[in-house]
């Protein structure tokens, strides 16, 4: 496995891709890892990621400066690389010509990381420090324009550091000098599969939980529909799932729920009617923060009744993944700020008293997708696209009621058919529709109308992290308004989101 010291960087999920990318295991651990820690993880080699802090300012992230010594390769990016050289007795101090983007990378040594790599390729850079002196055994193996020490080795120590970031796309040959770093220098095993992780992941799960009984909200997502499939595996019928209807849901699918449950997910699962609940709580509400907690208040008010029905239960099951909670709150104690409330991260009530079990939490969606095949789920709960938690709730912008949602479901069932017929469904991260507070005026036969427009969001994305809004076809783009328009009463325009991630996030609130 390798070890990546998360400093805080907006990349730092990107370089847990690259690794498993290329089938190692890795976790991440905040600066704060004891050093007793480290060595019983006994890792094949770190990694030290960038982060947004300058080494010399007060308070800025470090990591305990014994992993040094420990005698395993360790890679330094950005802010990691000055860390390692600082702490190694180097000097670093601010650029005289800040550098952000694209810059030429010159390799002087193509030994180790830059054995694959060209001589002259393209980096991305975004760092205002740079080195000034490096520590003894340190030698220079590349350079750009403006920053003479880009990367750097001492090959009998096994150190390495790059300024720029070989994590993002922009670094063309990124991917080449991290593999050459984990499969060259560390000598990992290719051993990460979403197979082998069944075959751990349900043993830790028995190990866990034991004879104990565990709950889960089931939602009808890959989410929670693979976590279910492992707890099933693990425990059998000591698992039960609770699926709450919130009247949240898309056009019948509440109804296509429940009979995809029944038919293969052969597992206890209880089904809570709570429509009128819900949308009486979210009376006159508007904002979007205290929608996503009300409506994460009362499910855990309805699940935690439910569940107390069931006896003997300890533990709590949540198809939790890893952007979820760093999108939530700072991950493993990083400067991230909170975008939005995720309803699956944030803790639940004290008085519940149950334990948690998250099997899914550091995963992207895509690896989730692979364990669904791996554990024979259908492809069509496997290509669901991603929903949120809250639903319809934060898709109605501003107050919710029945006839806007009413109104928004016949939109939505539109906008997914064309979709699916057109073949867009698997090729788009998320496409749905979203009902805005305002009403234009138009023309409908020869009437003028006064109605409510409807805003069609389209993105494909990796992981949710980034997205970028989707290039669907005019001619695509101009039956799905057609349709609309003519088909669900009370629309008389649409608009199409052409933001991506960032500055925008995926879903409207």
């Amino acid at each position: 496995m390798i070890l990546i010291i998360d400093f805080g960087s907006q990349y730092n999920q990107l370089i847990a891709r690259r690794v498993r990318e290329a089938h190692v295991y890795c976790q991440i651990e905040p600066p704060s890892i004891s050093f007793k820690k480290v060595a019983a993880l006994r890792p094949e080699g770190i990694i030290l990621s960038g982060g947004p802090s300058s080494i010399y300012d007060k308070g800025s992230p470090k990591v305990d400066k014994r992993i040094f010594t420990l005698g395993i390769p360790i890679l330094g990016i950005c802010y990691g690389m000055q860390y390692m050289i600082s702490a190694l007795g180097g000097t670093v101090k601010r650029a005289q010509k800040r550098e952000y983007g694209f810059a030429p990378l010159m390799v002087k040594s193509r030994s180790a990381l830059f054995r694959k790599v060209s001589r002259t390729t393209d980096c991305w850079m975004s760092h205002g420090d740079s080195i000034v002196k490096l520590p003894n055994g340190f030698k220079t193996t590349a350079s750009t324009p403006n920053t003479a020490i880009a990367a750097t080795a001492n090959l009998r120590q096994k150190l390495f550091g790059l300024q720029f970031h070989p994590e993002v796309h922009h670094t063309p040959q990124g991917k080449a000098m991290l593999r050459s770093f984990l499969f060259d220098v560390c000598r990992c095993k290719r051993s990460w599969t979403m197979k082998n992780f069944a075959k751990e992941s349900v043993a830790q799960i028995r190990n866990t939980a034991k004879d104990k009984n565990v709950v889960l909200g089931l939602s009808g997502g890959v989410d929670s529909s693979v976590t279910a499939l492992l707890l099933h595996k693990a425990i059998g019928k000591n698992l039960t799932c609770i699926f709450v209807d919130n009247g949240l849901l898309r056009k019948d699918e509440a109804l296509k729920l429940k009979s995809i449950f029944n038919k293969h997910l052969h597992i206890n699962i209880r089904f809570v009617s709570a429509k009128q609940k819900f949308l009486k709580a979210l009376t006159g509400v508007i904002d979007p923060e205290k929608k996503r907690k009300i409506i994460g208040k009362l499910f855990i008010q309805l699940f935690e009744a439910e569940a107390q029905k069931i006896k003997g239960v300890e533990f709590i099951a949540q198809g939790t993944l890893y952007p979820d909670v760093i999108e939530s709150v700072s991950a493993f104690g990083g400067p991230t700020s909170v975008i939005k409330s995720h309803h699956n991260v944030g803790g639940l009530p004290k008085k519940m008293k149950l334990k948690l079990i998250e099997p899914l939490k550091y995963l992207f969606k895509d690896e989730v997708r692979v364990l669904g095949r791996e554990l024979g789920l259908p492809d069509a709960m496997i290509w669901r696209q991603p929903f949120p938690g809250p639903g319809l709730a934060i898709r109605v912008i501003g107050a919710v009621t029945a006839k806007r949602l009413k109104l928004l479901r016949e939109v939505d069932a539109v906008l997914l058919d064309e979709i699916r017929k057109n073949g867009y469904y698997k090729r788009l991260w998320q496409s749905f529709a979203v009902l805005l507070p305002l009403k234009t005026v138009g023309v409908m036969g020869d009437q003028r109308t006064y109605e409510c427009i409807a805003a069609i969001r389209a993105v494909t994305s990796k992981d949710a992290m980034t997205a970028d809004w989707a290039k669907l076809p005019h001619k695509l783009l101009g039956q799905i308004s057609n349709r609309i328009i003519n088909e669900v009463d009370g629309i008389n325009r649409v608009v199409y989101d052409i933001s991506s991630k960032p500055p925008g996030t995926i879903e409207w609130e």
